[in-house]
């Protein structure tokens, strides 16, 4: 645990407080919103970003709440100076119904072993669609299962394959697929609308790559006419995928790590 506190509806609580009761209607029925976001130098990563898509969702789902923008980023710089954090993962997440409910968490900083990006990581595919797509909610049972799937097939991640077959996001991440000199990935209302992902779209327009809103099918990718492909989220920016259902992709990942450092280093310039 990086400290001892949390934030409820804008006061600082003790981390072991931070509960909410079973009988909540908005608890039983998954009716909330959240944010994954790091905190490196004392700083949050890209959060007017973060906040602004919170509120996104929160619109997407009807999920009405008091707490503004500028609140919540007092509170999360409350969390941070009470417990003196200067690097961490942190989780804002909003509980609606007749009484709204913010939570500001901090824990451990989720990283991940150089080899993941030097070697890529082993992806499954795995049929399902979310819900509300461009909205990240607390209705996790799709990602759960597909990701517990990845897990028994000793996988990083799985991949979600919609009823056209084609392969949208993943479980945790954006997705991505490089042909030549273009890089796929879905149009933006098909799925999460990852700050992440607009990172990586922008290094890879600087490093010359066309941008193709264009969602592979599973298909081509099983057949090889992608050489290489990748995902993308706040914790891992850009990670190479070195198989997709056992059929391996090209490697080594110039391109992908040289999006990644691009997507790292402006991590703390806004």
């Amino acid at each position: 645990m990086v400290g001892e506190h949390a934030i409820h509806n804008m006061k600082v609580i003790l981390l072991k407080d931070a509960v909410v009761p079973i009988t909540l209607r908005a608890v039983q029925f998954g009716f909330s919103t959240y944010e994954a976001l790091r905190i490196i130098e004392g700083k949050v990563v890209h959060l007017d970003d973060h906040l602004n898509r919170l509120e996104h969702s929160c619109k997407g789902i009807g999920l009405v709440h008091p707490f503004s923008q500028e609140e919540i980023e007092r509170a999360v710089y409350q969390l941070i100076e009470v417990d003196e954090i200067e690097r961490a993962s942190l989780r804002i997440q909003i509980y609606g119904g007749d009484e709204p409910q913010l939570f500001v968490t901090a824990t451990t900083i989720l990283s991940y072993p150089e080899s993941y990006y030097t070697k890529g990581v082993g992806a499954i595919s795995y049929h399902g669609e979310r819900l509300f797509p461009s909205c990240k909610t607390g209705n996790l049972l799709l990602n759960y299962l597909a990701v517990e799937e990845a897990k028994r097939q000793t996988c990083f991640e799985a991949l979600l394959v919609d009823r056209t077959g084609r392969v949208l996001e993943g479980t945790r991440s954006n997705f991505f697929a490089l042909k030549e000199n273009s890089l796929y990935t879905a149009a933006d209302d098909e799925v999460l609308l990852g700050i992440t992902r607009d990172r990586v779209l922008k290094a890879a327009s600087l490093l010359g790559l066309s941008i193709v809103y264009e969602a592979p099918t599973l298909s081509d990718l099983a057949s090889g006419v992608y050489e290489q492909a990748f995902i993308s989220a706040t914790s891992m920016a850009a990670m190479p995928l070195a198989s997709l259902d056992g059929r391996p992709f090209n490697d080594p990942f110039p391109k992908i790590l040289a999006i990644r450092d691009l997507v790292r280093g402006w991590e703390l310039q806004d």
